[in-house]
């Protein structure tokens, strides 16, 4: 019988919470294969660190949402500074999580992936034709922005909720908007709460849409 052989890179590498530094080290000299590693397990599985102080608010929390945006609570996880205790982010790499950081939540969901590009469809139609108009000019430079990302998240099986306006005519993502203020406003009066400056996001179409998009972003 010929015994699993674990990769010598993380030979020394069993933190649950590890620090930014030694998982740059990780992708940086572990190749492809290391760095969906890290993306399966540390960056999307466990208890965040976020919630390590009460992990069942955690999942108190992914019930709460799973009937707000009607999915289900085990396609919802984590992911960030909340994820891991620090940022990855390359102009912040090694900041804690703090009050100021984002709440990242994604959620693996075919199901509203296709409800948002609806929604994003709908928005760019109106925009485009000039059904809709921004308010000022910063406005119109993030929408011309937004609507070329969405194409491109799309083509690639996820999508930003926040990169469409909310409004009604959206009601997709304009239920995640509302619930993601409603989730950091609940969050600020709970006891043993993490305390976020925003939550937001982020879906994808299935699991390995999520680990190719955070593997290139650790590259």
């Amino acid at each position: 019988m010929i015994p699993f052989k674990v990769p010598s890179i993380f030979q020394d590498f069993s933190e649950q919470y590890p620090e930014a530094h030694k998982i740059q080290a990780i992708v940086k000299n572990g190749g492809n294969t290391a760095r969906n590693s890290i993306a399966r397990l540390w960056l999307s599985e466990g208890i965040p660190y976020a919630f390590k102080e009460s992990p069942i608010l955690y999942d108190e929390i992914r019930s709460w949402l799973s009937v707000k945006l009607d999915v289900d609570p085990k396609e919802i996880s984590m992911t960030g500074s909340g994820r891991i205790g620090q940022s990855l982010a390359p102009s912040k790499l090694g900041t804690n999580f703090n009050e100021k950081s984002d709440l990242d939540l994604f959620i693996i969901s075919e199901n509203l992936l296709e409800r948002l590009r609806q929604d994003f469809n709908a928005w760019s139609f109106n925009f485009e034709s000039a059904r809709i108009q921004p308010r000022n000019e910063r406005e119109e430079g993030f929408w011309k922005d937004n609507l070329l990302r969405g194409h491109s998240y799309f083509s690639k099986g996820f999508f930003d909720a926040k990169l469409i306006p909310n409004h009604k005519d959206y009601p997709c993502a304009s239920t995640i908007a509302n619930t993601m203020w409603m989730l950091k406003a609940k969050l600020d009066v709970t006891p043993n709460a993490p305390k976020v400056s925003e939550a937001s996001v982020r879906c994808y179409k299935t699991w390995a849409d999520f680990v190719r998009q955070v593997s290139l972003n650790l590259a």
